[in-house]
Order: C-alpha cells, then sequence, then structure tokens
C-alpha cells in the first residue's frame, strides 16, 4: 500500500492543477563520489507536508524524504538507502545532501508542500552526475589490453599445437 508520502509526491507531478507560483528551476552539477546538498526555499512557514521526490523516466516520481514542519526531524520514504540521503530544515530553507552520488542519482528533484488541497512545487533541481574524464577511456583500455593479451596466448597455442601436428604428420609420413 503506498505512503501518504508517496501519493503527496504522485499527486504533485501528475496533477494538472499544479501551483508553481514563486517555483525555480536549477541544475547542479557533482562528480561521482562526491556529495551534494540540493536547497528548497520559501516553502510554507505555517505547518505542512513537505516533500523531496526524484522524476523517474518522465512518468513516474519516487517520493525521497518529508518532513510535517522544520522542527520535526525528517522522514524517509520506504526503499530509500539508509545513510545516502540526510534532510534538514531551518525556518526558510530545506535541504537535501546526497551522499557519494553515484550515476543512478542523476535526474530531476522536486520539493513541494500543501496549500490548502493543492500540491505547490517549490523548488526543481536537475543533478547532472559526471564521471571523472578519463574513468571511461582507461576501463576500456584495460579491458581491450587484456582481451588482446588473451587472444595472443590463443593464437601463438594455437600456432604451437598446429607446428606439433604438422611435424607428427610429416615423421609419420616419413616411416
Amino acid at each position: 500500500m503506498m505512503s501518504f508520502a508517496m501519493i503527496t509526491a504522485l499527486l504533485l507531478y501528475s496533477l494538472s492543477w499544479i501551483s508553481v507560483s514563486a517555483s525555480e528551476f536549477h541544475t547542479v552539477e557533482v562528480r561521482l563520489g562526491e556529495e551534494v546538498t540540493l536547497l528548497c526555499s520559501n516553502f510554507s512557514s505555517s505547518p505542512s507536508q513537505i516533500v523531496w521526490f526524484k522524476l523517474l523516466n518522465r512518468t513516474n516520481a519516487h517520493c525521497i524524504s518529508f518532513l510535517y514542519n522544520y522542527i520535526e526531524p525528517a522522514s524517509f520514504c520506504h526503499g530509500i538507502q539508509h545513510g545516502k540521503f540526510e534532510l534538514t530544515s531551518d525556518i526558510q530553507t530545506l535541504f537535501l545532501k546526497i551522499k557519494h552520488v553515484d550515476l543512478s542519482d542523476d535526474g530531476l528533484y522536486v520539493c513541494g508542500y500543501w496549500l490548502s488541497t493543492n500540491p505547490v512545487i517549490v523548488s526543481t533541481t536537475y543533478l547532472e552526475v559526471q564521471g571523472e574524464p578519463g574513468e571511461t577511456t582507461n576501463l576500456i583500455s584495460v579491458i581491450l589490453t587484456s582481451l588482446t593479451l588473451v587472444l595472443t596466448k590463443v593464437i601463438i597455442g594455437l600456432i604451437i599445437k598446429m607446428t606439433q601436428t604438422f611435424r607428427q604428420n610429416l615423421y609419420s609420413d616419413e616411416n
């Protein structure tokens, strides 16, 4: 059964009557293995459910964390990796820290809250995860070098085997 936070996150994304007044859009770049903090500011000063979620493949929203007011500790949604995310807040800003960023963290993050019965998107941040410049190239080089060495050994082994077979056939024909 879906939790109230997940339903909130899905409604924030899917309902056509979402309010986006004062909404912000940011792109944040981060390298693999680093940590990054996403900000959600200007949210409701009255107690309300505030939600961070990640948009997956343009149609699904995945709830990350939520809280009901800035004084209480945050709750994490079902399936969120323990220790990967940290949610803190003060009276004006909600901070979502992502630790040890990997390629799966790349994507659109949305923060919002409820105003009466309408969800309000306050902040959208596209997190762009970048690998080390030569990381992929180095891995491919190692794989190709290893493959070349293995194939060279196989070819040399076949040449030796063929030479031995040829010599055996040559000697057996002479006798």
